[in-house]
């Protein structure tokens, strides 16, 4: 089963310097950060900041290709995590036939803030998120969890790249 999470903002790891998105559930029990790429950061920064980039955006024309298609994004599903490797699917409806596509988590989230559409995430993946690794790579990802549960987005500073 699914369970529907927004994204609560997005945030620079200290150490590696990549960028994380933070997904939470509505109720705010559970808490999923995905490392994404530099490109697909700024992607989803400017969709939650409601900027507009002069040229479409990969996701602006994905989005736009859909919409020429005659089809509707109706949701995203983040499905696996395998290898610390996260995949989803993007869920469409096109005269009556439902279509499952292949793609990078940060693609499909980018997609579905600019369709507004939900992002789900299958709890088997909320599962293995925090119980995969070795004894001391399980309690760094639970320190890192509750920090971030606890962390307010506004307090780490707007992302800018």
């Amino acid at each position: 089963m699914a369970v529907e999470m927004k994204v609560k903002g997005l945030m620079w790891d200290p150490v590696s310097r990549m960028p994380i998105v933070l997904l939470k559930t509505q109720e705010g029990s559970s808490l999923l950060p995905i490392f994404v790429g530099l490109f697909e950061a700024n992607a989803i920064a400017q969709q939650l900041d409601g900027s507009l980039s002069p040229r479409p955006m990969t996701h602006d024309l994905l989005g736009n290709l859909i919409d020429a298609l005659h089809a509707r994004v109706n949701r995203v599903v983040i499905t696996d995590l395998r290898d610390n490797t996260f995949f989803a699917l993007i869920h469409l409806d096109r005269n009556g036939e439902h279509l499952a596509i292949d793609a990078r988590p940060s693609d499909a989230m980018a997609l579905a803030l600019r369709v507004k559409v939900p992002i789900f995430v299958e709890e088997a993946v909320l599962e293995r998120s925090t119980a995969s690794g070795d004894e001391g790579e399980i309690d760094e990802a639970e320190r890192l969890r509750r920090w971030l549960e606890s962390v307010d987005p506004e307090e780490l500073g707007r992302y800018e790249m």
